[in-house]
C-alpha cells in the first residue's frame, strides 16, 4: 500500500509525539505547520503552505460515526467561506483506499491527508490527550491555536468561532 509514507507518518508522529511529551499543547501552531503528509495520490503536502488561513485541522477516519456527519457542514462552510481564506484540512486515520472511496461519496471539496494509524500520535501531540476521533484544532491566520474540539464541532459553534476569527483579521 503505502509502505515508506506509512512508515514516514509513524516515524513523525513518534518524534513528534517524544517531543511534546509532558508539555501542554503548543499555542502557536507550529507543530501544526510542521506536518507533511501525503495526499490521496501519494503526493507529500506540507501544511504550512495554508499558512496565513485560518486553518481547521481535522482528524477524522471512514468508521467514525461523529466524523462522518460533521463532514458535510464542513464541505459547505468550505464552500461558503473558502474564498474568505478559511482553509479545511482532513487528516484521515484510515487507509487510503477506503478514504479515497468516502471521498468521492461526500464529494469532499478540501484536502484528505493520510495520517494513518500514526494520526492518532500527531492529534495527541496537538492536544488530544484521549486519542479520539473525531478531533479538530483550528488555527487563526497567524498560525496560533484559536480553539480544539474532541467531539463533534457543532455548527453553531463553527460558525461564531469563524466569524470571530475572520472579523479579528478583516
Amino acid at each position: 500500500m503505502l509502505g515508506g509514507g506509512v512508515a514516514a507518518v509513524v516515524a513523525l508522529a513518534a518524534g513528534v509525539a517524544w517531543f511534546e511529551r509532558g508539555r501542554a499543547p503548543s499555542q502557536d501552531g507550529a507543530a501544526v505547520f510542521e506536518l507533511v503528509l501525503p495526499d490521496l495520490d501519494g503526493r507529500e503536502q506540507p501544511l504550512a503552505q495554508w499558512r496565513g488561513k485560518v486553518l481547521i485541522v481535522n482528524f477524522w477516519a471512514t468508521w467514525c460515526a461523529p466524523c462522518r456527519e460533521e463532514m458535510p457542514q464542513f464541505i459547505e462552510v468550505q464552500r461558503r467561506d473558502g474564498a474568505n481564506g478559511v482553509q479545511f484540512v482532513g487528516i484521515a486515520v484510515d487507509q487510503v483506499d477506503k478514504v479515497r472511496e468516502f471521498v468521492r461519496e461526500i464529494g469532499l471539496n478540501y484536502p484528505a491527508l493520510i495520517g494513518g494509524l500514526g494520526a492518532i500520535e500527531l492529534s495527541k501531540a496537538l492536544g488530544n490527550d484521549l486519542a479520539a476521533l473525531p478531533f479538530t484544532i483550528v488555527l487563526d491566520r497567524g498560525g496560533r491555536v484559536a480553539h480544539t474540539q474532541l467531539g463533534p464541532l457543532k455548527a453553531p459553534q463553527l460558525d461564531a468561532l469563524l466569524k470571530d476569527l475572520l472579523r479579528a483579521t478583516a
